[in-house]
């Protein structure tokens, strides 16, 4: 599955794999060959964090 690119989805989407298949960002963005960049800045731009604690955008 491609990573979706509207970014309500896609925050759907990675919140989910993380906590179901991924202990950090890093590692997911590692496996999925995804810019961990890009989805930090698409998430931010709408309002959305990466916690580490919390291993989810919040």
């Amino acid at each position: 599955m491609a990573i979706p690119n509207d970014p309500f989805i896609l925050l759907s989407y990675i919140n989910a794999q993380l906590r179901d298949f991924y202990p950090s960002l890093e590692s997911f963005c590692e496996d999925k060959n995804a810019d961990m960049n890009e989805i930090t800045e698409k998430l931010s731009a709408v309002g959305y964090e990466y916690n580490e604690e919390l291993n989810s955008f919040v």
